[in-house]
């Protein structure tokens, strides 16, 4: 019998998102891959870095038992395959059961998306999660300073979304842009009992909430929606996650406040935002990725 994916929450992830590969980079955009590889070859032995999605991916991976597989990493990689040898005794030195990865020296990684019934993919090159969005997979473009994730909750996957762009469509975020506050929030109260459109986290929330359901002693997830939105714009936002039968466990409604203070007492193992002024605000203080979907990232 073939060996199947299906089911379980799959998550594609390059190396630089896994580990800190930084100093690494600098000599692969020099445009010598020979010399990166030669740099990796004599690294071998030297397990990487944790990088910025390190956290949340350790503790994913820490709902699989013996009995079951609920979540599959998979590295896809810019790398060489010389490379990627790095990639793998990383993991292992960690004890990260990854076993499987494409790796593509220098060629875009993400139409391995699809075969690989990806949930999520986490890369820091923008184009790549441009093309898995459009694909239709959940993706985010890894802000490779940010802050790493907190010790905190060694239990607990802590993530952390906003809301339109990102778990909903750009509809409201779009009557914003060309029309201002006064007209959002009086679109957004006439229209409270509608829900909105599902944006390109909506797969992921769902994902993640089939994991929660399924459930294991050591481990658990906790979400967080954190938005722009305020009273009375909060109510749609709410009845739409009621509408698909998903509940998140905290809910921020900001009205325009800096994101980055809040998100640091919440403490996630990762934040999905739409808009850069939002990621730079938060990746001072939580791993953050970059969502290139909506109105926010058009032209």
């Amino acid at each position: 019998m073939p060996a199947s994916l299906e089911g379980q929450l799959v998550v594609a992830i390059s190396s630089r998102a896994l580990f800190d590969f930084e100093e690494e980079n600098r000599v692969f955009e020099q445009g010598d891959d020979r010399a990166y590889m030669q740099l990796q070859l004599g690294r071998l032995h030297a397990p990487a870095k944790p990088g910025v999605a390190f956290s949340l991916v350790r503790k994913l991976l820490a709902f699989n038992t013996a009995e079951a597989q609920r979540v599959e990493v998979v590295i896809l990689s810019r790398n060489d395959p010389v490379s990627g040898m790095r990639v793998f005794r990383s993991a292992q030195h960690y004890g990260l059961p990854i076993q499987r990865g494409s790796f593509t020296r220098g060629q875009p990684p993400w139409r391995y998306l699809k075969p690989l019934n990806a949930n999520l993919f986490l890369s820091a090159h923008l184009s790549d999660v441009r093309a898995a969005l459009e694909a239709g997979v959940p993706a985010a473009q890894v802000y490779p300073h940010s802050a790493l994730a907190s010790e905190a909750h060694p239990h607990e996957v802590r993530i952390a979304f906003d809301g339109d762009a990102v778990l909903f469509s750009d509809e409201a975020e779009r009557v914003f842009q060309a029309e201002g506050l006064s007209a959002f929030q009086a679109h957004e109260r006439d229209k409270a009992g509608q829900p909105l459109l599902a944006g390109p986290f909506k797969p992921l929330l769902e994902a993640l909430h089939r994991l929660q359901q399924a459930g294991t002693p050591s481990m658990r997830i906790r979400t967080a929606l954190v938005t722009a939105r305020s009273a009375p714009a909060h109510e749609r936002a709410i009845r739409t996650l009621m509408d698909w039968n998903i509940e998140v466990d905290e809910a921020m409604f900001l009205g325009g406040l800096p994101k980055g203070e809040f998100l640091r007492e919440f403490e996630p193992d990762f934040f999905f935002d739409d808009q850069t002024g939002h990621i730079e605000s938060a990746a001072r203080h939580v791993p953050s990725g970059h969502v290139a979907s909506g109105v926010s990232n058009t032209g």
